[in-house]
């Protein structure tokens, strides 16, 4: 049976080690496939071995550069390549970004994720972004960041800066990754990570569900990021929002059991890991969020936007919260 190669080149390398399990697409195909009710059931188990089951770790997300980014990922509103009407920002000025993230705070959010619309970023881009984390930092929250690719060395100026978290999605099925992305490679989105790791950074590292994938393609994406050594801290989950003018704006709707099946077998495959329900929540009828809150998910993003999309109300958040006898995680250094 077909095993990933998850081997980088030159010094970034993220191997699984020896000792770990590694996690074939068979196996985690064979997770997909139990009854529906036996996997959550194994998964909640799991998740009851490693984290308190109550306690959901918030963040909040907020786009400091909005649109313009020259990649034509299928799924994204923020591509320059796509016409779906979004208006493109530069960058906001530190005070607006440190008065989001003092509201974040107040509301229950123990992490502050900022994200910008680049392939990657320049020189003079990371001196703007590591003022901003080590401002945000100071207000007493784990910071996060998704910029894009990373050449030599900016990854140490991030984590000298503060930053606590890298966000670097490997989006898809490596086998499939060339479908929906190719203005980068998997082997891109490897090497960054691969520097995010070196340069100390704790990873972020999920994938979008629901962009025409078979069931044994979304095993390939928790394969791949299952079998990353050390396994991500964070795990997002997306579904797929589909916006009009991207080529994907008329997906096929996946089952919502197939949503908690993906959420289950991270849980199963990533003991360790926080896993987010992310994108896509807004869709979600409570009773779905919580089974998958059920099926292991013990993060969420906390804010009526994700970037550019529509996330719950942070009202409707506390009470679904309030009803499931769920509350936040606490942060303290």
């Amino acid at each position: 049976m077909t095993t990933f190669n998850l081997r980088l080149k030159a010094k970034n390398e993220l191997t699984p080690h020896p000792t770990a399990q590694y996690w074939r697409k068979c196996q985690v195909e064979e997770l997909f496939e139990m009854p529906f009710m036996e996997l959550v059931f194994k998964a909640a188990k799991v998740h009851r071995e490693y984290f308190n089951p109550q306690e959901i770790q918030l963040s909040t997300l907020l786009s400091i550069k909005t649109g313009g980014c020259p990649e034509d990922c299928e799924y994204c509103p923020q591509s320059a390549r796509y016409d779906t009407g979004l208006e493109r920002q530069t960058m906001l000025d530190v005070e607006e970004i440190l008065e989001k993230a003092r509201i974040a705070k107040s509301r229950g959010a123990s992490r502050f994720c900022m994200g910008a619309a680049w392939r990657g970023p320049k020189p003079k881009d990371i001196e703007s972004v590591t003022k901003i984390i080590s401002a945000v930092k100071d207000l007493g929250l784990e910071t996060c960041g998704t910029f894009g690719m990373l050449e030599e060395g900016m990854a140490e100026d991030l984590k000298q800066a503060g930053l606590d978290y890298y966000n670097h999605n490997l989006d898809t099925d490596p086998d499939r990754y060339d479908k929906i992305i190719h203005t980068r490679s998997h082997d891109d989105r490897m090497d960054t990570l691969g520097k995010v790791r070196n340069a100390g950074l704790k990873v972020c590292c999920g994938g979008i569900v629901g962009m025409n994938e078979t069931r044994p393609e979304r095993a390939g994406l928790i394969a791949s990021l299952a079998n990353l050594d050390p396994q991500p801290e964070s795990v997002p989950i997306n579904q797929l929002v589909k916006v009009a003018g991207t080529p994907l704006e008329h997906a096929e709707d996946l089952d919502w059991t197939e949503f908690v099946r993906t959420i289950a077998v991270a849980r199963i495959t990533m003991p360790n890991s926080y896993v987010r329900l992310s994108a896509g929540r807004g869709e979600m009828p409570e009773a779905m969020q919580a089974l998958c809150f059920m099926a292991g998910a013990n993060s969420i993003f906390y804010g009526d936007k994700l970037l550019t999309t529509e996330n719950p109300e942070e009202d409707h958040d506390q009470l679904l919260m309030a009803k499931l006898d769920l509350y936040p995680l606490t942060y303290s250094e």
